[in-house]
């Protein structure tokens, strides 16, 4: 098991699709291990594989402040959004941005497990606005593209500007 490094945003592989699952081998277990222990060692709420540059359809989330184990969702499909609510949030992958976002707070989740096994579960509140944004990761979206153009505008110049300093210092 390994802590992966979170790309940040404005790197380019965020914005890629991620592929569904259909292999649920050893190489899925040991990225679904790595996930959970990034996801720990973040204090994140949830995690998708493409932040950790990985193109697979697989998110984890724990809500639990780390007194359970992360739920595991693989090739996960929303069903019956309802109760649209504006909700604050942040991300791993755009550091020190907070925003309002509209996000439904009910919804019923389609997944795998880590096993193959299918499941169905209705999720609310937190556990259904994680869901989503993690969701969005999956489709190469961003919680900052839910903001406002001028907001949008600001974020991308700070993470460019981030970036830029970062590869200055190498």
């Amino acid at each position: 098991m390994a802590i992966l490094p979170i790309l940040e945003y404005p790197d380019p592989r965020l914005r890629l699709r991620a592929e569904p699952v259909d292999a649920f081998d050893d190489d899925l277990a040991r990225l679904v291990d790595d996930l959970c222990d990034t996801l720990r060692a973040s204090k994140g709420i949830g995690l998708a594989a493409p932040q950790a540059g990985d193109r697979r359809r697989v998110l984890v989330m724990d809500l639990s402040g780390g007194a359970a184990s992360p739920d595991v969702y693989i090739n996960p499909e929303i069903h019956d959004p309802a109760v649209p609510g504006l909700v604050e949030e942040s991300c791993l992958s755009v550091p020190g941005v907070v925003g309002n976002v509209v996000r439904a707070t009910q919804l019923t989740v389609c997944a795998r497990d880590r096993y193959g096994a299918a499941f169905e579960r209705r999720l609310e509140g937190m556990h259904a606005v994680c869901l989503q944004h993690e969701l969005d990761h999956l489709e190469g979206r961003l919680f900052v593209d839910r903001l406002s153009i001028f907001r949008r505008v600001g974020v991308r110049l700070g993470a460019v500007a981030r970036a830029r300093s970062r590869a200055a210092s190498i």
